[in-house]
């Protein structure tokens, strides 16, 4: 019996996507370089701010710009981090439902608490999600299952009887060495040659509001 959904933030819970490629666009006119088109972006968005900088300068860590770029676009992020971010169509109705039937949910994110804490503040959530769990909470970060295995223990849940639910390969591979069940959100940010098929998860969902038949499918 599922009884605790956790989730990961950006690209399952809440679309991000567009603040995060305007901050990375708006520090690439800073360089005089022409913008990206969000979709060329919104597949490195789950993989955090250094696989963006990459993408979005061709800088590897360790160039000697990487560490000035990555603090720009971090700070443009930070100042505008909630103008076009929005929970997916059919996840407050999701909440809603968790929280009338007594369902625990939370937050596992690799995402830093200085800017999962405003970024929840904005949204409404931070008080409703029953932990959140950040980049930073915890010595490791997805996939390591530590992230997932000490949400379990602030909700006082058993892993066997909780369902994480990501967007990210490492999601998968974070909440199975953890014990959990897992979901795919085919609606996140999956590059196009990534095949979440072969991820090992226990079930797929297209849109939030197929998670509740989801849960009664990963429970049989």
């Amino acid at each position: 019996m599922i009884k605790n959904i956790l989730f990961d933030l950006d690209g399952t819970l809440a679309n991000t996507a567009l603040d995060l490629a305007n901050a990375l666009n708006a520090v690439r006119l800073s360089y005089e370089l022409p913008e990206l088109p969000i979709d060329i972006i919104r597949p490195t968005v789950s993989l955090g701010a250094n696989a963006m900088i990459k993408l979005g300068f061709g800088f590897e860590e360790g160039h000697p710009e990487f560490e000035e770029i990555r603090k720009k676009f971090l700070r443009l992020y930070s100042k505008n981090i909630a103008q076009e971010t929005h929970l997916y169509e059919g996840m407050e109705e999701v909440l809603k439902k968790f929280e009338c039937t007594k369902k625990t949910w939370g937050i596992v994110t690799n995402k830093s608490s200085w800017l999962t804490i405003p970024l929840l503040k904005a949204l409404s959530l931070d008080k409703r999600a029953a932990c959140i769990v950040c980049g930073d909470t915890v010595e490791h970060n997805k996939p390591h299952p530590a992230p997932i295995i000490h949400a379990c223990k602030l909700i006082k849940s058993d892993p066997a009887s909780t369902v994480y639910i990501g967007d990210a390969k490492r999601d998968i591979e974070a909440g199975r060495r953890a014990g959990t069940k897992t979901v795919v959100a085919l609606y996140g940010y999956i590059d196009e040659n990534d095949d979440p098929k072969d991820w090992g998860a226990d079930g797929v969902i297209s849109s939030p509001h197929e998670i509740h038949a989801i849960l009664d499918d990963v429970c049989k």
